[in-house]
């Protein structure tokens, strides 16, 4: 059965459901009802015998569903689906060349398509708000504001429009603006904002998809200088910046800057502990850590046979998946907030997979599946700044929400095949996301193999 998106919204009642509310302790509330009404926000949570349903809203039966807050994917790039990205195109001449074939009168409109199907594929997932982190331009910023008038339905964005790199960094040039002095990346900052972006991006150090020699990946590819004018420029027109930073000296360098969240990560100290919960220089005065151990992973597992990666990106990516794991259960045990995201589009990371960070998290960072749900909803929520609106079931929020037909706090497999996603209050009815049936059964056997 193929799935189908709902433009409009009408009123509805979902009835008799069992209601995951995504906190840390697990709690779960039986038989509750959702009311929805046609401006797309919750009007009432209550138990379904305590309130009636008003004679204009559908009545939608979930007995022996569960219902939680829809997913919220702090981490995607839009550009690709998740299969093996080829490494000579991640060489700088070969991003050059696909830099120039995206941006032509026959690539740009291939580019807002590619990024229309991935935003379709993490809805129909249950992923119902995503953060772009890598942008070819300004595709995420156009989709946004189509969301938001109406033309289109997908899940909210913040979308960060092309990264900041140095010449020759990390994203550049395919999907990075680049610069060196200081007054360059206020520039590029700038130009950033005026094209409409609520999220900005640094390349903080380089990284392991396209390493061309040992030792670039985590390598500090930005003073703290260069991106303080960055955040400076953000934190003044109220936008979170996020780092990609893969070292030590990387994430140091970037919680100095003022960076909000730190993408991926490294090993973690004491210090770097309290510079992510005490940092002055942030926007809100503490920084998040966003691990993305689905890039990670793969990379870990498979051999370069599989993956299709370079000697040098396989040599690359071992210190800095290790680092990244262990950073992660660092700051989850020291109470630093963690949220989730996947890098989606990077090496076998698909648009639909964003439950597997979840039990990821599980398997590598310490945390309870209560835990993981909780950080792909309320953490994610408040680490984004977006908790006034979403990340929960509360009334006055907007209905964001997926029905599974088992709880999730038991199995999170469950999350891979959500009933019925709602985004705004819009239902997608029979989600059914395209999948990559050899993917995931590399990734299944790959998680099996590792307990």
């Amino acid at each position: 059965m193929t799935s189908r998106i709902s433009k409009t919204i009408e009123p509805f009642a979902l009835v008799h459901i069992n209601l995951v509310t995504g906190d840390e302790r697990g709690t779960l509330l039986p038989d509750m009802m959702i009311l929805v009404g046609a401006h797309g926000r919750i009007e009432t949570v209550a138990p379904s015998a305590d309130v009636p349903v008003p004679n204009e809203y559908h009545v939608l039966d979930g007995t022996g569903k569960y219902v939680m807050p829809g997913l919220i994917n702090a981490h995607t790039h839009l550009f690709s689906q998740g299969r093996p990205l080829n490494p000579k195109m991640a060489t700088p001449k070969g991003q050059r060349i696909t830099a120039a074939i995206v941006h032509s009168p026959v690539g740009k409109p291939y580019v807002a398509a590619t990024a229309k199907n991935s935003v379709r594929t993490l809805l129909e997932s249950g992923v119902t708000t995503i953060r772009t982190l890598g942008d070819i331009a300004y595709e995420a910023v156009a989709l946004r504001d189509d969301i938001a008038a109406g033309e289109e339905v997908g899940p909210h964005i913040l979308a960060s429009g092309p990264l900041l790199a140095i010449p020759d960094g990390h994203g550049a040039p395919l999907i990075a603006l680049e610069g060196e002095a200081p007054q360059d990346m206020r520039a590029n900052t700038r130009r950033n904002i005026a094209n409409g972006v609520n999220a900005v991006k640094i390349a903080a150090t380089g990284g392991v998809t396209d390493s061309q020699v040992l030792g670039e990946a985590g390598a500090p590819q930005m003073t703290v200088e260069q991106m303080r004018a960055i955040c400076d420029e953000a934190h003044d027109a109220g936008i979170l910046v996020a780092a990609h930073a893969q070292s030590a000296e990387g994430v140091r360098r970037a919680l100095a800057a003022g960076v909000d969240t730190i993408e991926h990560g490294s090993r973690l100290d004491d210090a770097l502990i309290e510079s992510f919960k005490h940092n002055p220089n942030a926007l809100r005065g503490y920084s998040a850590l966003i691990p993305t151990i689905s890039a990670g992973f793969p990379l870990h597992a498979f051999g370069r046979d599989v993956t299709g990666i370079t000697e040098i990106q396989a040599e690359n990516s071992r210190t800095v998946v290790d680092g990244m794991l262990a950073g992660a259960r660092a700051a989850h045990e020291a109470g630093v907030l963690v949220g989730v995201g996947t890098d989606t589009a990077m090496t076998f990371v698909t648009q639909y997979n964003t439950w597997r960070e979840l039990a990821l998290l599980v398997k590598y960072a310490g945390f309870t599946p209560a835990e993981a749900v909780r950080a792909a909803t309320r953490t994610n929520a408040r680490i984004l700044n977006v908790s006034g609106i979403t990340g929960s079931l509360d009334e006055g929020k907007y209905a964001d929400m997926m029905v599974l037909d088992s709880n999730p706090l038991d199995d999170l497999s469950t999350l891979a095949h959500p009933k019925l996603v709602v985004a705004g209050g819009h239902p997608v009815w029979h989600p059914a996301p395209k999948r990559f049936d050899d993917i995931d059964r590399l990734l299944d056997e790959a998680m099996r193999r590792e307990e």
